[in-house]
């Protein structure tokens, strides 16, 4: 059995805080993933459309197995400066993976979503506003954050609702500690066809979005391809990006299964997901502060089934808490909630 950590947002996995920062003008934001140490960090991408930075050094069978930071943006590739101007508020600290006494690298992966066209003001010219956010979120950084229209979430947009940051955790009996963060910003829809029922719904916890359950017989709601996906949508211009963590001692290729894992929260929670259009990417990070209990391979897997649902709810709540922003409606202003 697993319950909501205290605060219901990854920060519950101790030693884990987050950091947002979002421009109006823009209608753009960035969120840093903040870990009190290098912590045990891996990648899965899965959209047709990805924008990364740093990931290839996440593989397994590379040098780096720990990293300092992990930057969600908004701005498509003007976002991945965000992760540049945190390695470098990092590195001022001394922070990072060093040999022989070398100048510290802090190792900051970093995935971006497109919003460049959410009716936000983005004439930046040669200056767009990423690095003073990334700056800003990281400066921010704390166990307690907001979700919605926060961070990268912010000008976010999930098929034809407003999306936004969504955060969700768990804990297991044994003390095991998970948690997921999110920006949802899909081509496909979070809602059921036909209902104001979420595609989360049946992962939700103590009402955590809003408790609405389809009205009618699942059977009947039409599995064609939804219709309140984006209009216009282009290869690139979506994307939900997030972070899993956990306080288990995994290895990097745990890790990675761990990320892989979580990939389906977002299967349980849009449909379609993983298009041509989407860049859908999830970090996974392990503090190592509890060791794993035997069967191993069992308990990576049981792991990642709580990932997966945690990803779930997180999609939902980032859905659920966000407000109408332009012309983008929110979800609550839909369907009157």
């Amino acid at each position: 059995m697993t319950k909501p950590g205290p605060r219901n947002l990854i920060s519950d996995v101790d030693g884990i805080a987050v950091g947002n920062a979002h421009n109006d003008k823009a209608r753009s934001g960035v969120t840093v993933v903040l870990p009190e140490t290098r912590m045990v960090a891996a990648v899965d991408v899965r959209g047709g459309g990805p924008g990364t930075r740093e990931t290839d050094a996440l593989e397994p069978h590379n040098l780096v197995e720990a990293i300092d930071a992990i930057v969600l943006s908004g701005g498509s590739v003007y976002g991945l400066d965000a992760a540049g101007a945190v390695t470098n508020w990092l590195g001022a600290q001394g922070r990072g993976f060093s040999m022989a006494g070398e100048l510290a690298s802090p190792i900051v992966p970093s995935a971006i979503l497109f919003d460049l066209t959410n009716g936000g003001d983005k004439s930046w010219g040669e200056e767009p506003p990423y690095r003073t956010l990334g700056r800003s979120a990281a400066e921010s950084a704390a166990r307690e954050f907001d979700l919605g229209n926060s961070g990268a979430g912010f000008g976010a947009q999930a098929g034809a609702y407003k999306g936004g940051l969504g955060s969700a955790s768990a804990a297991t009996e044994e003390g095991f500690q998970v948690g997921a963060l999110v920006a949802v910003n899909p081509f496909g829809s979070p809602v059921m066809p036909s209902t104001d029922a979420l595609w989360a719904f049946p992962f939700e916890q103590a009402g955590e979005f809003g408790g609405r359950r389809p009205a009618t017989d699942l059977k009947s709601v039409a599995m064609d391809f939804p219709t309140d996906t984006k209009i216009g949508a282009a290869p690139g211009t979506n994307t939900t990006i997030g972070v899993v963590a956990t306080n288990a001692a995994l290895t990097p290729a745990e890790a990675k299964r761990l990320a892989m894992m979580a990939q389906d929260g977002y299967a349980r929670s849009i449909r379609p997901i993983h298009t041509l259009f989407d860049g859908d990417t999830v970090f996974a990070l392990a503090t190592g502060a509890k060791e794993v209990p035997e069967p191993r391979a069992l308990f990576i897997s049981r792991l990642g089934q709580i990932a997966a649902d945690c990803m779930a709810r997180a999609v939902g709540r980032g859905v659920y808490e966000s407000e109408t922003l332009g012309e983008a409606r929110s979800y609550r202003q839909v369907f009157g909630i």
